[in-house]
């Protein structure tokens, strides 16, 4: 196994841990830091994807429907005490956008014009 998957299975074992801990397992925050954690998640997600060098369209599309799939589960599992939120989801889905193209610009060496 290449070195280079070895950030990205870590990446998707913490979002394991992040997305199905139970409600009651889950600090206090302020208003809004979830949303902060689901777009960097699945900006890290993305991100180390694609270092591991994934390929993109297949890549991508998973995150996508994990995001969805996530928070469907969310909702069935009655267990964890948590929600899904369909807000949550296309923050995940932005999150996703995001790591494409951080990494796109860090692994091109290219700049924003």
């Amino acid at each position: 196994m290449s070195r280079r998957i070895l950030p990205f299975v870590t990446a998707v074992l913490l979002s394991v841990i992040v997305l199905f801990t139970p409600q009651s397992g889950v600090p206090d925050s302020p208003a809004g830091t979830d949303k902060v954690v689901h777009v960097l998640l699945f900006a890290l997600l993305a991100g180390t994807g694609l270092w591991a060098r994934l390929p993109l369209v297949p890549l991508l599309t998973a995150l996508v429907a994990y995001a969805a799939v996530s928070e469907v589960l969310q909702w069935l599992i009655t267990p964890l005490g948590r929600g899904g939120d369909v807000l949550d989801g296309l923050v995940d889905v932005a999150g996703v956008a995001l790591g494409w193209l951080v990494a796109r610009l860090a692994l091109s060496g290219s700049r924003p014009r």
